[in-house]
């Protein structure tokens, strides 16, 4: 599983260097023809395996429930996050997977919950829970750069 944390926390720092240099205007912007934007994405990314993991365990949050209701599936832009939770989200790209990768190796996901997800992958254990999460963050860095050249053709 080593190799997989490695993965998601490389990107991570792609998600984090796009949080860091891009435009506010365009971090918050929906373009024409989308119905999320860049930082929606991100902060996606950052509260789903809180769920995948987590409450697929029966375990508490790492970080505010408030987040992860705010940025789960079936949720869209809600106007522009304060700077506390612009801070917050950036700080959790990383602390969250480190978290993770320690309760991971602690053995605390152990009471897993099979789960069937909406591109009808069945996850029946936390290593299919985080083999599932890099091809997720993967489908949202893939989003990240559509809305990135929406923006720029604008």
């Amino acid at each position: 599983m080593e190799k997989t944390f490695d993965i998601i926390l490389k990107n991570r720092k792609i998600l984090h260097d796009f949080l860091q240099n891009t435009p506010k205007e365009d971090l918050f912007k929906v373009p024409e023809g989308f119905n999320n934007n860049i930082w929606w994405n991100i902060a996606h990314v950052v509260v789903t395996p809180q769920l995948l993991m987590y409450k697929l365990s029966g375990l508490d949050f790492t970080i505010e429930e408030e987040l992860v209701n705010k940025y789960r599936k079936g949720t869209f832009p809600e106007g522009e996050p304060s700077d506390e939770e612009k801070e917050k989200i950036s700080a959790y790209l990383f602390s969250t997977i480190k978290h993770i990768q320690l309760d991971y190796e602690h053995g605390k996901f152990k009471n897993f919950q099979e789960y069937m997800t909406t591109p009808k992958i069945g996850l029946s254990s936390p290593e299919d829970a985080l083999s599932f999460n890099v091809f997720h963050e993967g489908l949202h860095l893939g989003a990240i750069l559509a809305l990135k050249k929406a923006l720029a053709r604008n």
